[in-house]
């Protein structure tokens, strides 16, 4: 994983943070992995990208710097997963993995986005949401990584991915 660039948002602006250029599936997860570490406890996470550039990957990740053991799968027939974990130090953490993809009613996405939002508070957990587009408004307070392939016509030419923070409040 190689960082690419890394610039600081403008007030109010919602420019990419940083951009990482990822060579493989272990990179996207140990990008997952280092944004475990760097988001706010409770942060929703909204991840962008088309079929197979590593969204799942990415979570894997996050699960693992959680603590979290057992398998971390697509949730994109059940919808959501939810995980505890613990930390190295004891602490306790948890993640909720929603996947929006199946939801083309944008309200029906939105009721069960409120559902698990709800339910990531009550565990003070860490919301990762792959297919966010589905919703109507991106969630307030978000967190955004696209990811993207470097070339679409060859998934083993590696992986670019743009963190976007929340828009700062006026």
């Amino acid at each position: 994983m190689s960082q690419i660039n890394a610039k600081s948002a403008a007030s109010g602006d919602a420019a990419p943070l940083q951009s990482w250029r990822l060579a493989d599936a272990a990179a996207t997860a140990a990008l997952g992995a280092e944004l475990a570490a760097r988001l706010p406890s409770g942060a929703i996470l909204l991840l962008t990208g088309d079929l197979g550039t590593g969204k799942t990957c990415l979570v894997q990740g996050l699960a693992l710097a959680l603590g979290i053991r057992g398998p971390i799968t697509s949730p994109s027939f059940a919808l959501s997963q939810h995980y505890g974990g613990e930390r190295a130090d004891g602490s306790a953490t948890a993640l909720v993995h929603l996947d929006l993809y199946r939801l083309e009613d944008s309200a029906s996405a939105d009721e069960l986005f409120a559902q698990e939002e709800e339910e990531a508070r009550a565990l003070g957990a860490l919301l990762a949401v792959e297919w966010p587009q589905r919703l109507t408004l991106p969630p307030a307070g978000s967190w955004c990584l696209e990811l993207s392939l470097l070339d679409p016509t060859d998934p083993e030419a590696g992986r670019l991915g743009c963190l976007t923070p929340p828009p700062s409040e006026p």
